[in-house]
């Protein structure tokens, strides 16, 4: 059966192409051969399910492996510790004997929590339940470690903390020798445990303060290295032969996806099963992958809706404040402080959204700060701005036989702005001046080009717009105007930035507060290359 790349549920390398996590999992089972307990939290489609299942086969030979996944109990599993402990042991007994030599023999070292099973005994609770679990420990021949998938099913309930009580208990009792227990315990989930203050609902604080701070750091980096992605893209390329330069698209993966795991095998999902059939393409797999191929895979994902998506503009909405902190981040370049004692930021910062970069507050990845983007200029009350009524009105002018005239698109902005905001004081245009301009060229571009914002050089004074149409890029430096000298800095910057970008041509929109200004479009030509700069 042939392989596919996979974005739904498990990867099975048998299956899938997948990356070579092996680095990862080497790392976990150190921390399971020491004994640690501890807690895998990353943000959704993350590849926890699949480390999970990776690591369980390789621990199998050393230890028995409990794989187990709270989302099989369902709500009503947690409504009392009794429930609780009955659906518990009957999931753990069910694995617990796939796990063994025989049935029998571990029906035999099983068989206090097994009749307590079979009578469904009433008075079952957790801390009979774990005496039963030691026992079965106490009696393995082997070392058990006990997995447990999509834990955030369970913790907004109490009985699941007292659950997690216990199991600090006699992870404790073990470190001084009284007994013996689990080997390791990995939950694994969306949510840190280790602090469920963001969780648990506003009328439940006194449930804030987990037990689980006996859980060792997890410090395994969850995202894809360039590495591993490489791996993935040479064995599709053992079996297909498409000639693809395998460097330059690990590359274009990752600095779009920052190697996110779903976004990774859902870009060459595309190529593969999507790009690879149109006829632009040739319907082949060869002309797919390729740089065109991987932008027309992109303009497919981010017209996409996915739930990871839904979810990160669903944070939005619950959060004002991270809703706040992003738009200013995206569309006026201020430096947040990266405060993970902040609700909002941490929440974002556990779904895998936002990212720590030197202390700062940053979108995670390239394709999550272009939704972001795109979400805030769809918003309806920039969606009424005269600026993007003029875009919609002049968008049909600016492609000639499949080329965007950028200049032209510069031309007839510079034109509006002047018209609808050229009496307005600095301070607005200052705070408005890029956020119009993406307004304004979003509909111009969108369903054929796509662009993103150069995060290194976004800051309150300079933004650069990389815009891709039709296999064409374009770069295009925003700046505000604060004296000639930082103006002539500005356009080296460019010119360097063209080098890096192998174009002949860059743009340049100033918006000068100089009152001698003279608005308009002119060139600058050095060194071979050419700037067209548009003054508002």
């Amino acid at each position: 059966m042939a392989k596919n790349f996979n974005t739904t549920g498990l990867c099975v390398p048998e299956k899938h192409y997948m990356a070579d996590i092996s680095a990862k999992l080497r790392s976990i089972r150190r921390m399971v051969d020491r004994g640690d307990y501890f807690s895998i939290n990353c943000g959704r489609q993350y590849g926890k399910t699949t480390l999970l299942y990776a690591l369980a086969s390789r621990l199998r030979g050393e230890y028995i492996v409990l794989s187990l996944d709270f989302q099989e109990l369902g709500h009503a599993s947690f409504e009392t510790e009794n429930i609780f402990c009955l659906a518990f042991a009957e999931m753990f007994l069910e694995e617990f004997q796939l796990a063994g030599k025989t049935a029998a023999d571990y029906r035999k070292i099983s068989e206090r929590l097994t009749a307590a099973v079979d009578a469904n005994d009433d008075k079952l609770r957790l801390q009979k339940l774990f005496r039963y679990l030691t026992e079965i420990c106490q009696a393995s021949e082997r070392p058990v470690v006990l997995m447990i998938d999509e834990v955030d099913s369970a913790s907004n309930n109490q009985v699941f903390l007292d659950f997690l009580a216990q199991l600090r208990y006699y992870y404790l009792k073990r470190e001084q020798g009284r007994t013996k227990t689990f080997q390791s315990v990995i939950l694994a989930g969306v949510y840190d445990i280790r602090n469920l203050k963001n969780k648990i609902r506003p009328e439940d604080t006194h449930k804030i303060n987990s037990p689980w701070n006996i859980a060792a750091d997890f410090d395994v980096d969850m995202s894809l290295s360039k590495k591993e992605i490489a791996g993935m893209l040479a064995e599709y390329e053992a079996d297909y032969q498409t000639g693809m330069n395998v460097g330059e698209m690990v590359g274009l993966l990752y600095d779009y996806t920052s190697g996110y795991p779903y976004l990774v095998s859902r870009l060459c999902k595309l190529i593969d099963e999507k790009v690879s059939n149109l006829s632009s393409f040739s319907t082949n797999r060869k002309a797919a992958w390729t740089k065109a191929g991987f932008l027309e895979a992109e303009r497919m994902l981010l017209a996409e809706r996915n739930p990871l998506f839904e979810s990160l503009i669903g944070r939005l909405q619950i959060y004002p404040e991270l809703y706040e902190i992003l738009r200013d981040i995206l569309f006026e370049g201020k430096r947040i402080a990266y405060n993970s004692l902040n609700a909002a930021i941490d929440i974002a910062g556990m779904f895998g959204f936002v990212k720590n970069n030197r202390g700062f507050v940053e979108p995670a990845n390239r394709i999550f700060e272009i939704i972001l983007y795109n979400y805030f200029l769809s918003e309806q009350e920039l969606r009424a701005l005269h600026i993007a009524g003029a875009a919609q009105r002049d968008q049909n002018q600016f492609v000639t036989g499949g080329h965007l005239n950028m200049r032209l698109v510069l031309e007839k902005f510079v034109e509006h702005f002047h018209d609808l905001y050229g009496n307005q004081p600095d301070a607005f245009i200052e705070e408005v001046g890029r956020k119009y301009f993406l307004l304004y060229l979003r509909p111009i571009i969108n369903g054929t080009g796509n662009y993103y914002v150069e995060s290194q050089t976004r800051d309150l004074l300079r933004t650069d717009v990389i815009v891709d149409y039709h296999g064409e890029q374009f770069v295009i430096e925003i700046k505000i105007w604060h004296g000639d000298a930082y103006h002539k800095r500005g356009e080296k910057q460019l010119f360097g930035y063209l080098d890096a970008y192998h174009q002949d041509t860059g743009y340049m929109l100033s918006f000068n507060f100089n009152k001698k200004k003279k608005i308009g479009v002119r060139e600058i030509v050095l060194e071979g290359k050419k700037i067209i700069e548009a003054v508002v």
